[in-house]
Protein backbone atom coordinates (compact mmCIF):
# COMPACT_ATOMS: atom_id res chain seq x y z
CA UNK A 1 0.00 0.00 0.00
CA UNK A 2 1.35 3.87 -0.38
CA UNK A 3 3.12 4.76 2.27
CA UNK A 4 1.24 8.64 1.72
CA UNK A 5 -2.36 6.69 1.64
CA UNK A 6 -1.05 5.10 4.91
CA UNK A 7 -0.31 8.32 6.42
CA UNK A 8 -3.25 9.90 5.49
CA UNK A 9 -5.86 7.28 6.72
CA UNK A 10 -3.43 7.94 10.15
CA UNK A 11 -4.47 10.89 10.48
CA UNK A 12 -8.03 10.60 9.88
CA UNK A 13 -8.66 8.36 12.02
CA UNK A 14 -7.13 10.50 15.09
CA UNK A 15 -8.83 13.76 13.77
CA UNK A 16 -12.25 11.58 13.73
CA UNK A 17 -11.83 9.57 17.24
CA UNK A 18 -10.52 13.38 18.77
CA UNK A 19 -13.86 14.41 16.94
CA UNK A 20 -15.36 11.70 18.57
CA UNK A 21 -14.51 12.01 22.60
CA UNK A 22 -15.43 15.76 21.78
CA UNK A 23 -19.18 14.69 20.56
CA UNK A 24 -19.86 12.15 22.92
CA UNK A 25 -18.71 13.03 25.77
CA UNK A 26 -21.48 12.27 29.21
CA UNK A 27 -23.91 15.87 29.32
CA UNK A 28 -23.66 17.27 32.59
CA UNK A 29 -26.35 16.46 34.89
CA UNK A 30 -29.38 18.64 35.09
CA UNK A 31 -30.28 20.60 39.18
CA UNK A 32 -30.30 18.66 42.03
CA UNK A 33 -33.15 19.53 44.51
CA UNK A 34 -32.45 20.07 47.82
CA UNK A 35 -34.49 17.30 49.69
CA UNK A 36 -35.44 17.86 53.40
CA UNK A 37 -34.02 15.65 55.99
CA UNK A 38 -37.48 14.92 57.47
CA UNK A 39 -40.68 15.43 57.32
CA UNK A 40 -42.75 17.88 59.97
CA UNK A 41 -42.61 16.60 63.24
CA UNK A 42 -45.84 17.35 63.86
CA UNK A 43 -47.66 16.40 61.20
CA UNK A 44 -45.59 12.70 61.07
CA UNK A 45 -46.92 10.17 63.33
CA UNK A 46 -44.27 8.80 65.67
CA UNK A 47 -43.48 4.66 66.15
CA UNK A 48 -46.34 4.29 63.37
CA UNK A 49 -45.49 1.31 61.07
CA UNK A 50 -43.81 1.62 57.74
CA UNK A 51 -45.38 1.16 54.43
CA UNK A 52 -46.29 -2.23 53.65
CA UNK A 53 -47.00 -4.35 50.15
CA UNK A 54 -50.80 -4.72 50.91
CA UNK A 55 -51.36 -1.10 52.80
CA UNK A 56 -55.38 -1.50 51.85
CA UNK A 57 -55.63 -4.46 54.48
CA UNK A 58 -54.96 -1.67 57.25
CA UNK A 59 -58.44 -0.14 56.42
CA UNK A 60 -59.99 -3.26 58.09
CA UNK A 61 -62.39 -4.13 55.12
CA UNK A 62 -62.36 -7.46 53.53
CA UNK A 63 -64.91 -6.14 50.91
CA UNK A 64 -62.45 -3.52 50.09
CA UNK A 65 -59.65 -6.48 49.18
CA UNK A 66 -61.88 -8.12 47.14
CA UNK A 67 -62.88 -5.10 45.04
CA UNK A 68 -59.38 -4.20 44.91
CA UNK A 69 -58.23 -7.77 43.83
CA UNK A 70 -61.34 -7.46 41.02
CA UNK A 71 -59.77 -4.01 39.72
CA UNK A 72 -56.66 -5.20 39.39
CA UNK A 73 -57.84 -8.03 37.08
CA UNK A 74 -60.35 -6.40 35.29
CA UNK A 75 -58.98 -3.29 35.00
CA UNK A 76 -58.98 -1.55 30.88
CA UNK A 77 -56.07 0.65 32.35
CA UNK A 78 -53.91 -1.79 33.85
CA UNK A 79 -54.34 -3.76 30.40
CA UNK A 80 -53.37 -0.73 28.26
CA UNK A 81 -50.52 0.01 30.61
CA UNK A 82 -48.92 -3.43 29.78
CA UNK A 83 -49.02 -3.18 26.26
CA UNK A 84 -47.32 -0.03 26.41
CA UNK A 85 -44.51 -2.24 28.15
CA UNK A 86 -44.77 -4.75 25.16
CA UNK A 87 -44.31 -1.87 22.61
CA UNK A 88 -41.17 -0.57 24.67
CA UNK A 89 -40.35 -4.16 24.90
CA UNK A 90 -40.59 -5.02 20.55
CA UNK A 91 -38.57 -1.12 20.65
CA UNK A 92 -35.62 -2.16 22.76
CA UNK A 93 -35.14 -5.35 20.50
CA UNK A 94 -35.21 -3.79 17.64
CA UNK A 95 -32.57 -1.35 18.87
CA UNK A 96 -30.92 -4.39 20.07
CA UNK A 97 -30.69 -6.11 16.55
CA UNK A 98 -28.43 -3.13 14.73
CA UNK A 99 -25.49 -4.45 16.70
CA UNK A 100 -26.01 -7.61 14.53
CA UNK A 101 -24.95 -8.11 10.92
CA UNK A 102 -27.67 -8.22 8.30
CA UNK A 103 -27.12 -11.10 5.81
CA UNK A 104 -29.13 -11.90 2.68
CA UNK A 105 -28.90 -14.87 0.21
CA UNK A 106 -29.76 -14.78 -3.62
CA UNK A 107 -30.61 -17.44 -6.10
CA UNK A 108 -31.16 -17.05 -9.60
CA UNK A 109 -30.96 -18.58 -13.37
CA UNK A 110 -31.68 -17.17 -16.90
CA UNK A 111 -32.09 -18.06 -20.56
CA UNK A 112 -32.11 -16.67 -23.37
CA UNK A 113 -32.36 -16.76 -27.18
CA UNK A 114 -31.42 -14.28 -29.85
CA UNK A 115 -32.01 -14.40 -33.93
CA UNK A 116 -30.19 -11.90 -35.32
CA UNK A 117 -30.78 -11.47 -39.31
CA UNK A 118 -28.04 -13.52 -41.25
CA UNK A 119 -26.61 -14.92 -37.96
CA UNK A 120 -27.01 -18.15 -36.69
CA UNK A 121 -29.02 -18.23 -33.39
CA UNK A 122 -27.77 -18.34 -30.16
CA UNK A 123 -28.68 -19.51 -26.78
CA UNK A 124 -27.35 -18.09 -23.30
CA UNK A 125 -28.37 -19.63 -20.12
CA UNK A 126 -26.45 -19.34 -16.71
CA UNK A 127 -27.26 -19.92 -13.07
CA UNK A 128 -25.80 -18.33 -10.05
CA UNK A 129 -26.06 -17.83 -5.93
CA UNK A 130 -24.94 -15.13 -3.65
CA UNK A 131 -24.37 -14.71 -0.27
CA UNK A 132 -23.64 -11.15 1.60
CA UNK A 133 -22.99 -10.13 4.76
CA UNK A 134 -22.96 -6.82 6.07
CA UNK A 135 -21.43 -4.92 9.88
CA UNK A 136 -21.90 -1.62 10.73
CA UNK A 137 -18.91 -0.89 13.21
CA UNK A 138 -20.51 0.92 16.31
CA UNK A 139 -16.84 3.18 16.50
CA UNK A 140 -18.54 6.19 18.09
CA UNK A 141 -21.21 4.17 20.48
CA UNK A 142 -23.94 5.71 18.12
CA UNK A 143 -25.67 1.87 18.53
CA UNK A 144 -25.05 0.87 22.15
CA UNK A 145 -26.48 4.32 23.08
CA UNK A 146 -30.08 3.93 21.33
CA UNK A 147 -29.75 0.41 23.52
CA UNK A 148 -29.38 2.08 26.42
CA UNK A 149 -32.18 4.39 25.24
CA UNK A 150 -34.50 1.52 24.81
CA UNK A 151 -33.53 -0.27 27.90
CA UNK A 152 -34.06 3.02 29.94
CA UNK A 153 -37.45 3.70 27.96
CA UNK A 154 -38.59 0.30 28.82
CA UNK A 155 -37.84 0.85 32.28
CA UNK A 156 -39.99 3.74 32.26
CA UNK A 157 -42.97 1.65 30.72
CA UNK A 158 -42.55 -0.53 33.64
CA UNK A 159 -43.32 2.41 35.84
CA UNK A 160 -46.18 3.94 34.28
CA UNK A 161 -47.38 0.72 34.62
CA UNK A 162 -47.14 0.80 38.54
CA UNK A 163 -48.00 4.48 38.66
CA UNK A 164 -51.60 3.40 36.76
CA UNK A 165 -51.80 0.64 39.27
CA UNK A 166 -51.28 2.82 42.09
CA UNK A 167 -53.88 5.05 41.13
CA UNK A 168 -56.55 2.53 40.16
CA UNK A 169 -55.95 1.51 43.71
CA UNK A 170 -56.19 4.40 44.96
CA UNK A 171 -59.52 5.52 43.46
CA UNK A 172 -61.20 2.56 44.02
CA UNK A 173 -60.31 2.75 47.57
CA UNK A 174 -61.94 6.76 47.05
CA UNK A 175 -64.73 5.40 45.43
CA UNK A 176 -65.70 2.62 48.00
CA UNK A 177 -65.37 4.85 50.90
CA UNK A 178 -67.23 7.46 49.00
CA UNK A 179 -70.46 4.79 48.68
CA UNK A 180 -70.24 3.88 52.14
CA UNK A 181 -70.03 7.21 53.49
CA UNK A 182 -73.17 8.18 51.40
CA UNK A 183 -75.15 5.13 52.45
CA UNK A 184 -74.14 6.41 56.41
CA UNK A 185 -75.91 10.00 55.61
CA UNK A 186 -79.21 8.11 54.13
CA UNK A 187 -78.84 6.32 57.30
CA UNK A 188 -78.56 9.48 59.39
CA UNK A 189 -81.41 11.53 57.23
CA UNK A 190 -84.01 8.85 57.42
CA UNK A 191 -83.02 8.54 61.26
CA UNK A 192 -83.63 12.57 61.11
CA UNK A 193 -86.80 11.92 59.29
CA UNK A 194 -88.03 9.57 61.43
CA UNK A 195 -87.67 11.84 64.63
CA UNK A 196 -89.60 14.52 62.28
CA UNK A 197 -91.77 12.69 62.10
CA UNK A 198 -92.25 11.11 65.57
CA UNK A 199 -92.18 15.04 66.92
CA UNK A 200 -94.93 15.97 64.28
CA UNK A 201 -97.52 13.32 65.91
CA UNK A 202 -96.77 15.01 69.40
CA UNK A 203 -97.12 18.46 67.66
CA UNK A 204 -100.51 17.14 66.12
CA UNK A 205 -101.81 15.44 69.61
CA UNK A 206 -100.54 18.40 71.02
CA UNK A 207 -103.21 21.02 68.94
CA UNK A 208 -105.61 18.09 69.23
CA UNK A 209 -105.83 18.97 72.83
CA UNK A 210 -105.57 22.54 72.15
CA UNK A 211 -102.35 23.28 73.33
CA UNK A 212 -100.54 23.07 69.82
CA UNK A 213 -101.21 26.06 67.50
CA UNK A 214 -101.75 25.46 63.63
CA UNK A 215 -98.53 27.35 63.07
CA UNK A 216 -96.55 24.26 65.12
CA UNK A 217 -98.08 22.20 63.60
CA UNK A 218 -97.27 23.16 60.07
CA UNK A 219 -93.88 24.26 60.98
CA UNK A 220 -93.13 20.20 61.75
CA UNK A 221 -94.78 19.43 58.59
CA UNK A 222 -92.22 21.57 56.38
CA UNK A 223 -89.50 20.10 58.70
CA UNK A 224 -90.64 16.30 57.88
CA UNK A 225 -90.99 17.73 53.88
CA UNK A 226 -87.04 19.10 53.90
CA UNK A 227 -85.97 15.91 55.73
CA UNK A 228 -87.49 13.93 53.13
CA UNK A 229 -86.22 16.07 50.13
CA UNK A 230 -82.17 16.00 52.04
CA UNK A 231 -83.00 11.95 50.47
CA UNK A 232 -83.44 12.51 47.60
CA UNK A 233 -79.16 14.01 46.21
CA UNK A 234 -77.59 11.19 49.14
CA UNK A 235 -79.33 8.36 46.86
CA UNK A 236 -78.50 9.75 43.86
CA UNK A 237 -75.27 10.42 45.00
CA UNK A 238 -74.84 6.80 45.82
CA UNK A 239 -76.00 5.78 42.90
CA UNK A 240 -73.28 7.54 40.95
CA UNK A 241 -70.19 6.09 43.48
CA UNK A 242 -72.00 2.88 42.56
CA UNK A 243 -71.30 3.36 39.05
CA UNK A 244 -67.97 4.77 39.06
CA UNK A 245 -66.73 1.84 41.28
CA UNK A 246 -68.21 -0.15 37.97
CA UNK A 247 -65.76 1.39 35.85
CA UNK A 248 -62.95 0.65 37.62
CA UNK A 249 -63.68 -2.81 38.25
CA UNK A 250 -64.19 -3.44 34.19
CA UNK A 251 -68.11 -3.84 34.57
CA UNK A 252 -71.03 -2.05 33.05
CA UNK A 253 -72.67 0.14 35.43
CA UNK A 254 -75.94 -0.64 35.27
CA UNK A 255 -77.41 -2.71 37.89
CA UNK A 256 -74.18 -3.00 39.88
CA UNK A 257 -73.87 -2.93 43.88
CA UNK A 258 -70.21 -3.07 45.33
CA UNK A 259 -70.61 -5.45 48.65
CA UNK A 260 -71.80 -3.80 51.57
CA UNK A 261 -70.02 -2.95 54.38
CA UNK A 262 -70.30 -0.74 57.73
CA UNK A 263 -69.01 2.64 57.09
CA UNK A 264 -68.46 3.08 61.21
CA UNK A 265 -66.08 0.11 61.14
CA UNK A 266 -63.70 1.09 59.21
CA UNK A 267 -60.36 1.50 60.67
CA UNK A 268 -57.75 4.71 59.50
CA UNK A 269 -54.37 3.28 59.47
CA UNK A 270 -51.56 5.13 61.05
CA UNK A 271 -48.41 5.35 58.50
CA UNK A 272 -44.63 6.38 59.08
CA UNK A 273 -43.73 7.91 56.06
CA UNK A 274 -39.87 7.21 56.47
CA UNK A 275 -37.42 9.69 55.17
CA UNK A 276 -38.03 12.03 52.48
CA UNK A 277 -35.24 10.87 50.16
CA UNK A 278 -37.07 7.59 50.07
CA UNK A 279 -39.77 9.30 47.47
CA UNK A 280 -37.05 9.29 45.18
CA UNK A 281 -37.07 5.41 44.82
CA UNK A 282 -40.35 4.89 45.99
CA UNK A 283 -43.21 6.73 43.70
CA UNK A 284 -43.39 5.47 40.09
CA UNK A 285 -43.98 8.55 38.67
CA UNK A 286 -40.49 10.21 39.95
CA UNK A 287 -38.84 6.82 38.91
CA UNK A 288 -40.22 6.71 35.20
CA UNK A 289 -38.90 10.15 35.13
CA UNK A 290 -35.34 9.32 35.75
CA UNK A 291 -35.91 6.69 33.23
CA UNK A 292 -37.04 8.63 30.63
CA UNK A 293 -34.45 11.37 31.49
CA UNK A 294 -31.74 8.24 31.39
CA UNK A 295 -33.26 7.82 27.83
CA UNK A 296 -32.88 11.17 26.48
CA UNK A 297 -29.30 11.16 27.78
CA UNK A 298 -28.96 8.29 25.37
CA UNK A 299 -30.65 9.88 22.42
CA UNK A 300 -28.08 12.66 23.00
CA UNK A 301 -25.31 10.91 22.91
CA UNK A 302 -26.62 8.89 19.65
CA UNK A 303 -27.20 12.05 18.07
CA UNK A 304 -24.04 13.71 18.93
CA UNK A 305 -22.40 10.46 17.26
CA UNK A 306 -24.66 10.33 14.04
CA UNK A 307 -22.69 13.39 13.22
CA UNK A 308 -19.14 11.43 12.81
CA UNK A 309 -18.86 8.66 9.89
CA UNK A 310 -20.37 5.34 9.67
CA UNK A 311 -17.98 2.47 8.94
CA UNK A 312 -19.24 -1.01 8.02
CA UNK A 313 -17.46 -4.02 6.87
CA UNK A 314 -19.15 -6.15 4.56
CA UNK A 315 -18.24 -9.46 2.55
CA UNK A 316 -20.02 -11.97 -0.41
CA UNK A 317 -20.10 -15.28 -1.76
CA UNK A 318 -21.01 -15.69 -5.37
CA UNK A 319 -21.08 -18.85 -7.53
CA UNK A 320 -22.01 -18.73 -11.06
CA UNK A 321 -21.98 -21.64 -14.51
CA UNK A 322 -23.46 -21.12 -17.66
CA UNK A 323 -25.92 -24.07 -17.33
CA UNK A 324 -29.21 -23.35 -16.47
CA UNK A 325 -30.57 -24.49 -12.85
CA UNK A 326 -26.75 -26.15 -12.44
CA UNK A 327 -24.24 -25.19 -10.37
CA UNK A 328 -21.54 -27.58 -11.52
CA UNK A 329 -18.35 -26.98 -11.45
CA UNK A 330 -19.20 -23.06 -10.72
CA UNK A 331 -16.85 -20.08 -11.23
CA UNK A 332 -16.54 -18.78 -7.56
CA UNK A 333 -16.08 -14.75 -6.30
CA UNK A 334 -15.50 -13.69 -3.13
CA UNK A 335 -15.23 -10.17 -1.72
CA UNK A 336 -14.32 -8.52 1.44
CA UNK A 337 -14.95 -4.81 1.78
CA UNK A 338 -14.42 -1.77 4.25
CA UNK A 339 -16.65 1.78 3.73
CA UNK A 340 -16.61 5.15 5.30
CA UNK A 341 -19.75 6.91 4.91
CA UNK A 342 -19.41 10.87 6.04
CA UNK A 343 -22.48 13.22 5.38
CA UNK A 344 -20.73 16.17 3.27
CA UNK A 345 -23.74 18.36 3.38
CA UNK A 346 -27.51 18.13 4.83
CA UNK A 347 -28.22 21.51 5.18
CA UNK A 348 -27.43 21.17 8.97
CA UNK A 349 -30.41 18.87 10.01
CA UNK A 350 -27.99 16.21 12.22
CA UNK A 351 -26.95 19.42 14.65
CA UNK A 352 -30.10 20.46 14.59
CA UNK A 353 -31.15 17.29 15.59
CA UNK A 354 -28.62 17.16 18.19
CA UNK A 355 -29.77 20.71 19.51
CA UNK A 356 -33.54 19.12 19.80
CA UNK A 357 -32.41 15.90 21.91
CA UNK A 358 -30.37 18.32 24.05
CA UNK A 359 -33.41 20.47 24.27
CA UNK A 360 -35.78 17.87 24.96
CA UNK A 361 -33.09 16.73 27.61
CA UNK A 362 -33.45 20.02 29.45
CA UNK A 363 -37.16 20.24 29.66
CA UNK A 364 -37.27 16.10 31.26
CA UNK A 365 -34.54 17.79 33.73
CA UNK A 366 -36.80 20.68 34.60
CA UNK A 367 -39.85 18.12 34.64
CA UNK A 368 -37.90 15.82 37.38
CA UNK A 369 -37.43 18.78 39.16
CA UNK A 370 -40.65 19.84 39.32
CA UNK A 371 -42.06 16.09 40.05
CA UNK A 372 -40.01 16.10 43.24
CA UNK A 373 -41.35 19.30 44.34
CA UNK A 374 -44.55 18.16 44.05
CA UNK A 375 -44.39 14.78 45.90
CA UNK A 376 -42.77 16.75 48.63
CA UNK A 377 -46.08 19.13 49.17
CA UNK A 378 -48.15 15.83 48.47
CA UNK A 379 -46.40 13.80 51.33
CA UNK A 380 -46.82 16.63 53.56
CA UNK A 381 -49.89 18.24 52.90
CA UNK A 382 -51.26 14.25 52.98
CA UNK A 383 -49.58 14.11 56.72
CA UNK A 384 -51.09 17.38 58.07
CA UNK A 385 -54.58 16.85 56.04
CA UNK A 386 -54.20 13.10 58.22
CA UNK A 387 -53.68 14.77 61.61
CA UNK A 388 -55.72 17.47 61.36
CA UNK A 389 -58.99 15.42 60.33
CA UNK A 390 -58.61 13.13 62.99
CA UNK A 391 -58.56 16.27 65.41
CA UNK A 392 -61.69 17.55 63.98
CA UNK A 393 -63.13 14.06 63.78
CA UNK A 394 -62.84 13.72 67.43
CA UNK A 395 -64.29 17.12 68.42
CA UNK A 396 -67.25 16.12 65.95
CA UNK A 397 -68.09 13.13 67.99
CA UNK A 398 -68.65 15.09 70.97
CA UNK A 399 -70.60 17.98 69.28
CA UNK A 400 -72.67 14.94 67.63
CA UNK A 401 -73.19 13.89 71.92
CA UNK A 402 -74.29 16.74 73.09
CA UNK A 403 -76.73 17.46 70.07
CA UNK A 404 -78.33 14.26 70.91
CA UNK A 405 -78.24 15.46 74.88
CA UNK A 406 -80.02 18.61 73.75
CA UNK A 407 -82.43 16.87 71.31
CA UNK A 408 -83.61 14.85 74.35
CA UNK A 409 -84.00 17.48 76.68
CA UNK A 410 -85.99 19.55 74.11
CA UNK A 411 -88.30 16.76 73.55
CA UNK A 412 -88.82 16.45 76.85
CA UNK A 413 -89.22 19.91 77.69
CA UNK A 414 -92.25 20.18 75.20
CA UNK A 415 -93.54 17.33 75.96
CA UNK A 416 -94.03 18.70 79.50
CA UNK A 417 -95.73 21.86 78.43
CA UNK A 418 -92.34 23.74 79.64
CA UNK A 419 -90.66 24.28 76.41
CA UNK A 420 -91.61 25.41 72.80
CA UNK A 421 -91.61 23.80 69.35
CA UNK A 422 -88.81 26.08 68.06
CA UNK A 423 -86.26 24.61 70.41
CA UNK A 424 -86.91 21.21 69.63
CA UNK A 425 -87.06 22.22 65.63
CA UNK A 426 -83.14 23.88 66.44
CA UNK A 427 -82.32 21.15 68.11
CA UNK A 428 -83.14 18.57 65.46
CA UNK A 429 -81.44 20.56 62.81
CA UNK A 430 -78.50 20.84 65.06
CA UNK A 431 -78.21 17.02 65.26
CA UNK A 432 -78.85 16.36 62.03
CA UNK A 433 -76.03 18.47 60.77
CA UNK A 434 -73.57 17.07 63.42
CA UNK A 435 -74.31 13.99 62.64
CA UNK A 436 -74.05 14.04 58.74
CA UNK A 437 -70.92 16.67 59.38
CA UNK A 438 -69.23 13.63 61.37
CA UNK A 439 -69.90 10.98 58.57
CA UNK A 440 -68.39 13.80 55.95
CA UNK A 441 -65.68 14.27 58.61
CA UNK A 442 -64.53 10.25 58.86
CA UNK A 443 -64.81 10.30 55.11
CA UNK A 444 -62.69 13.25 54.73
CA UNK A 445 -59.81 11.56 57.39
CA UNK A 446 -60.34 7.64 55.26
CA UNK A 447 -59.57 10.25 52.03
CA UNK A 448 -56.59 11.70 53.47
CA UNK A 449 -55.04 8.29 54.59
CA UNK A 450 -55.44 7.34 51.02
CA UNK A 451 -54.04 10.27 49.26
CA UNK A 452 -50.80 9.80 52.07
CA UNK A 453 -50.35 5.98 50.58
CA UNK A 454 -50.45 7.45 47.11
CA UNK A 455 -48.40 10.51 47.87
CA UNK A 456 -45.93 7.88 49.07
CA UNK A 457 -45.73 5.66 46.37
CA UNK A 458 -47.90 2.98 47.75
CA UNK A 459 -47.08 -0.81 47.74
CA UNK A 460 -43.84 -1.24 45.36
CA UNK A 461 -44.44 -4.62 43.28
CA UNK A 462 -43.02 -6.33 40.65
CA UNK A 463 -43.97 -5.71 36.82
CA UNK A 464 -46.01 -7.84 35.33
CA UNK A 465 -44.25 -10.31 32.85
CA UNK A 466 -44.28 -10.01 28.88
CA UNK A 467 -44.28 -13.76 27.66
Amino acid sequence: MNRGLVLKLSLLSGALALQACAITQDPARGPVVDMPAQWDATAATAGSPALTTDWWQGFGSPALVQLLDEAQAGSADLRIAVERMRQADIALQQAGIARLPSVGASLGTTAGRSDAPGTPSTSRESTSAGLAISYELDLWGRIAAGVRAGEASFEASQHDWRAVRLGLLSDVAGNYFLWLSAGERLVIARQNLETAERVLRVVEARQRNGVATALEVSQQRATVLSARTALIPLELQQRQTASALALLLGRVPQGYTPAGGAFSQLRVPELAPGLPATLLTRRPDLASAESQLAAADANVAAARAALLPSASLSGSLGLGTSALLSLADPTRSVSLGLSLAQSIFDGGRQRLQVRTTESQRVVLIENYGKAIRTALKEVDDGLGNLSRSERQESLQRELVAQAQRSLQLAELRYREGSGDLLSVLDAQRTLFSAQDALATQKLSRLTAAVDLYKALGGDWVESPSLS
